[in-house]
């Protein structure tokens, strides 16, 4: 079966004119809303059904306004089910007030400066003979590798894989990545 533009955006239910809108604007979806590309990092996640306990988490850290600033960012975001993968309890516990520095850190791990959307990604994984290692705003290394020939993953520095299931979600101050794991530093 041949897929068409036309087919594509019955297919997800976008008439062929608000299709070529968000082609054009660069509009994605997540967690069924639109991303705009106008809007910056906490604006758009705020929206994101996919999102709830990261925004949750980056509101308990006190970290809504540095994801507000100029950046750019590069943001791999957990989705909701990533953050299901931890031990019971896990996210609870760090929602607590006392264990805000801790949240902080885990959180700044997933933010990179700098705006490396895939098309980057690659060429830096590519340059490092396959892998490129990226500082994070914590101070810890994520490192980049790939699977298969079109797919990025992220490593942490415990040796945990997140995929990334959303690549590209374009924001006034920097890029989003959906990814499918929490990353921890050692």
């Amino acid at each position: 079966m041949k897929i068409t533009i036309k087919t594509l955006g019955l297919v997800l239910g976008l008439t062929a004119a608000s299709f070529t809108t968000f082609a054009q604007t660069g509009t994605v979806m997540v967690g069924g809303e639109a991303m705009y590309p106008k809007k910056n990092i906490v604006e758009n996640a705020v929206n994101s059904k996919d999102h709830t306990t990261l925004v949750a988490a980056v509101k308990a850290a006190d970290l809504v306004e540095p994801l507000m600033g100029a950046g750019p960012f590069t943001v791999f975001a957990p989705v909701n089910t990533a953050f299901d993968k931890l031990p019971a309890g896990t996210v609870t516990t760090l929602l607590k007030p006392e264990n805000k520095s801790t949240l902080a850190g885990i959180l700044t791990y997933h933010v990179v400066a700098g705006k490396y959307d895939a098309k980057e990604l690659m060429k830096l994984i590519t340059k490092g003979k396959g892998t490129a290692k990226l500082k994070t705003l914590s101070g810890h290394t994520l490192t980049a590798k790939m699977n298969g020939a079109m797919n990025v993953i992220i490593e942490d520095e415990k040796g945990g894989i997140a995929n990334i299931s959303t690549y590209d979600v374009y924001q006034s101050n920097g890029v989003i990545h959906s990814i499918d794991t929490v990353l921890l530093p050692k």
